[in-house]
C-alpha cells in the first residue's frame, strides 16, 4: 500500500506533535469549550507547531463538531485526531476532515490481554482494515503502539514493521505509564530505527519526572516526531511540556527553532493556564514567573557584569527580560550598588555595604518592598546626575532598573 503525505522536515529540528486538545483534555481539570480549543488551536499554529492531534470525534457530539470547525479553519497545521482502530472511528475522523488519524492499539502482553484482548497478528489484521479507510480518504495514517517500553523487543519490531509494510507514514512508540529512562528510550528507539524507515513518533508521559529528557532522547536515537501538550497537561502527570523541549532544543542550538515565534510560547502557556484555572507552575522552563530572576548575591554580581554566567537562556529569545529582586536577605552590594546607579544616586563602597547589612537586618523578618529599599538607598547620599562613561556602566544602570520595570 503507498503512504500517503508522510510530513516531510523543513528543519532539523523534530516535528511538534501537540495535544493539548486530546492528552491535555484528560488532565483531571481540563474541560474546554468549543471557543477554548479554537483560540487554543490557532495559539498553536501561530507559534509554530506542526501538527495538532484532537479528541476522537467518537468520544462526543461536541468533540465531533469542534474537530470539523477547527480541520477547517485554515491552519498550517495539519489537524489530525486520535481514533481507536476501528473503522467507525476512522469514518467519523473523515467525515470530520480530518487531515489524518492517529491509530493506536495497547502494545504490551498486559494491555493485550487486559485492555482489547487481540493477538499480534489479529492486531495487524485490524489494522490493515483502517489503513485501508484511511488511505482511499487520501489521508496520512499513524500506528502508534501503546505501552510500548513494556513490549518485548521482539513484539515492537513485528508491529512497527508491519505497520510501515500496511502503509502506516509513521509509527508510535508511547511511554504511556511513565517508566522509561532516557538510556531505555535510547535503545528502543534505535531498535525501531535498525527495523522501519518510516516516521518515529514519541509519546512520553512524564509519571517517573523523564518526559523532557526521554523526548530528547527519542529524537537523538532517530525519532522524527515528538508529542507535547501545554504546561505538560494529561491523564495522570501528564506528558512533555511544549517549553520545555523548546528549552532544550534551544540550548542546543537556537538554530533549531528559528521557524518558530517563541516570543508567543509564554501567551501560550498563560492562555491554556487560564483556561484550566490554574497557575503557571513556578518550574515551568520559560514561563514560570521567576524563570529569569536572580536572587543571591554572588549570582546577581555575576549577571550585572555578564548574565551568560547564570543564564543559559537568553529571555530576550521569549519576549521576557531579568529581574533582581532587592528587599531580601539574601542581597548583595553589587545589586544595591547598581540600583543605585539607576536611581543617579553617588554611594562610597562603604556606604553600599553599610546599606546592604540594614537590608539584609530588616529584611531576615521578611521581604522589602522596592519603595524601601530605595528609600534607604536615597537616605545615604544625594541624588547627583549620573555618569555612563562606557557601554559596560550603562549595560550595569540599565539591568539594575529591571527591578522596578519588573
Amino acid at each position: 500500500m503507498r503512504k500517503i503525505h508522510p510530513d516531510t522536515p523543513n528543519t532539523d529540528r523534530p516535528r511538534i506533535v501537540d495535544s493539548t486538545l486530546r492528552e491535555g483534555e484528560q488532565y483531571a481539570r481540563a474541560h474546554f469549550s468549543s471557543r477554548d480549543r479554537l483560540e487554543i488551536a490557532r495559539a498553536l499554529d501561530a507559534f509554530g507547531v506542526d501538527i495538532l492531534e484532537l479528541t476522537s470525534p467518537a468520544a462526543s457530539r461536541r468533540s465531533a463538531a469542534d474537530l470539523a470547525t477547527i480541520a477547517s479553519a485554515g491552519l498550517r497545521a495539519r489537524v489530525v485526531t486520535h481514533v481507536r482502530c476501528h473503522p467507525d472511528d476512522v469514518r467519523a475522523a473523515i467525515d470530520c476532515g480530518a487531515q489524518g488519524v492517529q491509530l493506536f492499539l495497547g502494545s504490551s502482553e498486559l494491555l493485550r490481554e487486559h485492555g482489547h484482548g487481540r493477538s499480534l497478528s489479529r492486531m495487524l489484521h485490524d489494522l490493515a482494515g483502517v489503513l485501508q479507510l484511511a488511505h482511499d480518504a487520501g489521508i496520512p495514517a499513524r500506528f502508534s503502539c501503546e505501552d510500548a517500553f513494556r513490549t518485548s523487543r521482539e513484539d515492537l519490531a513485528k508491529l512497527c514493521w508491519g505497520a510501515q509494510e500496511l502503509g502506516a507514514v509513521r509509527v508510535g512508540l508511547a511511554d504511556t505509564v511513565g517508566r522509561a529512562t532516557p538510556e531505555m528510550v535510547t535503545e528502543v528507539v534505535s531498535a525501531v530505527r535498525d527495523v522501519v524507515d518510516c516516521e518515529i513518533e514519541f509519546h512520553g508521559h512524564n509519571d517517573g519526572g523523564c518526559a523532557v529528557a526521554n523526548a530528547w532522547a527519542a529524537w537523538r536515537a532517530g525519532a522524527t516526531h515528538i508529542d507535547t501538550t501545554v504546561l505538560g497537561i494529561g491523564e495522570r502527570n501528564g506528558i512533555a511540556p511544549l517549553a520545555g523541549l523548546i528549552a532544550r532544543l534551544v540550548l542546543h542550538d537556537p538554530d533549531l527553532c528559528a521557524d518558530l515565534a517563541l516570543t508567543r510560547l509564554v501567551d501560550l502557556d498563560r492562555l491554556v493556564a487560564d483556561r484550566l484555572g490554574i497557575e503557571i507552575p513556578h518550574d515551568a522552563c520559560i514561563s514560570a514567573p521567576e524563570a529569569f530572576t536572580h536572587k543571591a548575591g554572588l549570582h546577581t554580581a555575576a549577571v550585572l557584569v555578564e548574565p551568560r554566567c547564570y543564564e543559559s537562556l537568553d529571555p530576550a529569545m521569549f519576549g521576557r527580560s531579568r529581574r533582581i529582586p532587592l528587599g531580601h536577605r539574601l542581597i548583595g552590594r553589587h545589586a544595591l550598588a547598581a540600583r543605585a546607579a539607576g536611581l543617579g544616586l553617588c554611594l562610597s563602597p562603604a556606604v553600599v555595604a553599610s546599606v546592604t547589612a540594614e537590608v539584609k537586618r530588616r529584611a531576615d523578618d521578611g521581604p522589602l518592598e522596592l519603595d524601601a529599599v530605595d528609600a534607604l538607598l536615597r537616605a545615604a547620599a544625594e541624588p547627583v546626575v549620573p555618569e555612563v562613561s562606557s557601554p559596560a556602566r550603562r549595560d550595569v544602570a540599565v539591568a539594575a532598573s529591571l527591578e522596578s520595570r519588573s
